[in-house]
């Protein structure tokens, strides 16, 4: 207990063993320095007139204008506005005229919002004023979450906090050279040895187990709240395989998330330690690679949604590739592919630059994006490529574009942004947080349908506006269940139970709303339908039948109008995104971001997403995708591959060119694997 944070005999008594503390971010204050003070450049302070008229003595006492661009303010005089005059006495005139004296001294905006945070009991406020704090290490500790007691106790000259701050291959290492040392020389003596030998022996399994399931990069003091849902499910396969279980039936959902194929098959070597112990596995997964390892395949199918459902085939691979219903098997035994492109683009012959990329494990490196070209950032599990697209390349574009107020990570600059006009992060997350929310609703379908309704002649005799055929306002929707479709029972100490409502049967809508029909079919029975039985339903409405096409075009014409988006898995959002762009009128200067769309897709749902991305790029837009298949890397008109290995061992470009090019480089695990697929695909 003495050397764990989380135990007070251990935690740093300063900062409570969480290592950091959160302080107003002057960068996150004040996002956009073109702007003075007058204009309102520190967002979070309120303009009323008694803080105007006091920061205008203030200004004028000593010496500066509040119309002044916060860029070109002296360090002092920002210095007194953001930290306050040290209770110097500040005369200012009221809004009468009079003048007044104020004793306490001018506050200053980070001191106040320091002092609100401190003294509220609001848990809204204090989450407002958290918008505009980063965490920064704590200054007794350093950020290291111990007490000096506990750091000052050292083997081989490293404290606890030094070996988990190691990545996990690093850690093994230097638990190994405990025990064996360098040329058969201990670094322990061996009356230590004899104490720490269970102990060791113990460490080097757990750890050894992590590297063994592609994890080496991840350093063992990494917060389990940044870790993605691949790592956390590896994480607690290695426990599993440590514990030396029998008999056990483990269940994975899709392990091979954001790995390399280089790190599968490490993986796949773990799963068969774990079936060898005696154990079943079940795992749910699109991986080729794992799925021609199986004993045992089930595919599920034959299409999606209510196409699907049925057990297609079953059996070992090859019995799976024999049979002719079976979409994967046609995959795997090579009578489909997912074709090759036949030209690479040469783009617009511009590029967004990023200098200096620095941030995590990136060492210093410049980053040349052409625009006009399907991009693929390729490399190892931890790398860094989700820090460069995501922390540093995404932040920094929408905080120069959308003065967007999360931090990005550190990097010099950004040149060659006047090429584009938007930059749009396409992720997996849920296109709305409540059921509400629904596809017709975020494609802006919904809204053609209900002027649709409101123009049937039986409407228009009633007054009816489309506003009626919403179920999210009063008038059309019932209000028994507020439009919801069912009531929530609240059960005390047990989770809430939602049924039907009874007055609307899940319809959502009043009992008028339903009597406007159009070609025989209410509002109610339109979200109902499917996107292909839409498509026929609307074929003759432009507004609405264009945008139902995108959809069918993404692999989405299985889905409902009004599917709840809670009820969408994160592929499918993603798609319903991707529709809704390719929906839009393009400008041909957007800068599009995907971080692995390939997650929970299948081999015909890949074919799909593929070509719906050439498709924004042919629209002389830039696609820019983090990807580790290789059906989609050796599509990429560019590849910039990261490396040559994971954290501290990774963060350097290895290669960059077509994927005909980055093949030929040895020293590239992505070429390695992109070599034997070019080739099969050229034969």
């Amino acid at each position: 207990r003495t050397f764990s944070f989380n135990s007070p005999h251990g935690a740093c008594p300063q900062c409570s063993g969480l290592g950091v503390k959160l302080e107003i971010d002057p960068d996150l204050l004040i996002p956009n320095k073109e702007l003075s003070i007058s204009e309102g450049a520190i967002r979070a302070w309120g303009w009323g007139a008694w803080r105007a008229n006091e920061l205008q003595e203030l200004a004028q006492k000593h010496g500066f204008s509040l119309r002044t661009p916060i860029r070109n303010l002296k360090k002092e005089h920002l210095d007194l506005v953001l930290y306050g005059d040290n209770g110097e006495h500040v005369r200012y005139r009221n809004r009468f005229g009079r003048i007044r004296n104020h004793f306490t001294g001018f506050e200053g905006a980070i001191t106040y919002l320091e002092r609100l945070y401190r003294d509220t009991e609001s848990g809204r406020a204090r989450a407002e004023i958290e918008r505009y704090m980063a965490s920064y290490p704590c200054p007794t500790c350093q950020g290291k979450r111990l007490k000096p007691e506990s750091l000052a106790v050292k083997i081989d000259g490293k404290n606890i906090i030094d070996i988990t701050e190691m990545p996990t291959t690093e850690s093994l290492r230097w638990v190994q050279l405990l025990s064996d040392g360098e040329n058969n020389k201990p670094l322990l003596t061996n009356h230590e040895l004899k104490i720490a030998q269970q102990i060791l022996k113990e460490i080097t399994s757990r750890l050894g187990f992590l590297v063994d399931i592609g994890l080496g990069y991840l350093t063992l003091d990494r917060p389990s709240a940044t870790l993605s849902g691949g790592e956390s499910q590896r994480i607690r396969l290695a426990t599993q395989i440590g514990s030396g279980l029998m008999g056990v039936l483990y269940v994975c959902d899709e392990p091979t998330i954001g790995l390399h194929p280089a790190d599968i098959f490490r993986l796949i070597n773990t799963m068969k330690r774990l079936r060898d112990l005696g154990n079943t596995i079940l795992i749910v997964e699109h991986d080729e690679a794992m799925m021609r390892t199986a004993d045992h395949i089930i595919d599920l199918g034959p299409g999606a949604g209510e196409h699907g459902g049925q057990v297609v085939t079953s059996g070992t691979l090859a019995e799976i590739m024999q049979c002719p219903d079976s979409i994967t098997g046609q995959y795997l035994s090579g009578r489909k592919r997912i074709p090759l492109a036949k030209k690479r683009r040469h783009g617009t012959g511009k590029d967004l630059i990023i200098k200096g990329a620095r941030e995590n494990n990136l060492k210093n490196i410049e980053v040349s994006i052409p625009l006009g070209k399907f991009v693929c950032i390729s490399g190892v599990s931890g790398s860094g490529k989700s820090t460069l697209v995501n922390e540093v390349m995404y932040k920094k574009l929408a905080q120069m574009l959308y003065h967007a107020k999360d931090k990005p990570g550190k990097c010099d600059r950004i040149i060659g942004t006047e090429h584009i006009d938007k930059v749009i992060d396409i992720d997996q997350s849920p296109i709305g947080r409540t059921p509400r929310s629904n596809p017709a609703t975020y494609t802006g379908t919904f809204t053609p349908i209900r002027e649709l309704f409101a123009m049937v002649p039986e409407a228009r005799m009633r007054g009816y506006m489309p506003g009626r055929f919403s179920f999210n306002v009063r008038g059309g929707r019932c209000e028994a269940c507020q439009g919801e479709g069912y009531i929530q029972i609240e059960m005390q100490f047990l989770p809430d139970v939602t049924v039907p409502c009874e007055i609307c049967k899940g319809k959502r809508y009043n009992r008028e709303a339903l009597e406007i029909h159009f070609k025989g079919k209410n509002i109610a029975d339109v979200l109902d339908m499917t996107v292909e039985e839409a498509l026929e339903f609307f074929r003759h409405l432009p507004k609405v039948s264009n945008k139902l096409q995108t959809l069918r075009d993404v692999g989405l014409g299985y889905i409902r109008l009004g599917q709840p988006a809670t009820t969408l898995s994160g592929g499918e959002a993603q798609r319903v995104k991707l529709a809704t762009e390719l929906s839009r009128r393009s400008t041909g200067k957007t800068l599009y971001i995907l971080d692995e769309p390939t997650t929970g897709l299948s081999f015909s749902d890949i074919a799909c997403l593929l070509e719906v991305l050439q498709r924004l790029v042919d629209a002389g837009n830039t696609v820019v995708i983090i990807e580790h298949h290789l059906d989609i890397i050796k599509n990429a008109d560019h590849i910039i591959d990261l490396g040559p290995g994971a954290g501290d061992e990774g963060g350097y470009i290895i290669a960059k060119g077509t994927p005909e090019e980055i093949a030929q480089v040895n020293s590239s695990h992505t070429g390695q694997y992109l070599r034997n697929i070019l080739q099969n695909k050229y034969k």
